[in-house]
């Protein structure tokens, strides 16, 4: 029982890391962290940004958790679990795929599509006001037919 528990509180946890997500992109990183998430805005050679700290933040926090609750394999182990699953799906969606920060795959699938035309929306205002798509893996429809991209 504490297995099927554990999986629903993966689960749960990566969704709630979608909507977290979009919260602290819109609110913080649009807004007193823009001084670290701009780096993310602008033309750059490095594979590094500033704004790669937040991954690291996220990756400590689920690591942190995973380590207290080792022994019992318990909800905060699910729970670091879900940040970790997160992480991964934002790693390869949003760095690999949208941003092909690392070239290794394209793809045609409608999903994906939507995703990184969401992206392009985003990105197309390069300042810290006005922005529009703060989300990763959930793309409104109407993002993409009220905001045209080049």
């Amino acid at each position: 029982m504490q297995f099927l528990l554990n999986i629903l509180i993966v689960c749960a946890t990566v969704v709630f890391m979608e909507c977290f997500s979009w919260l602290l992109h819109k609110y913080l990183f649009h807004g007193p962290l823009w001084f670290m998430h701009k780096s993310h805005h602008t033309p750059s050679k490095s594979n590094f940004e500033w704004n790669d700290i937040f991954a690291l933040i996220f990756a400590f926090a689920s690591l942190y958790l995973m380590y207290v609750d080792r022994q019992n394999l318990g909800y905060k182990f699910a729970i670091g679990v879900g940040i970790s699953v997160y992480g991964l799906i934002y790693f390869v969606v949003h760095d690999w795929f949208v941003h092909q920060r690392i070239k290794a795959f394209k793809s045609k699938n409608g999903y994906l599509t939507r995703i990184r035309k969401a992206h392009k929306i985003h990105h197309k205002n390069m300042g810290k006001e006005k922005g529009k798509a703060f989300g990763l893996l959930y793309v409104k429809k109407s993002i993409l037919t009220k905001n045209p991209v080049d």
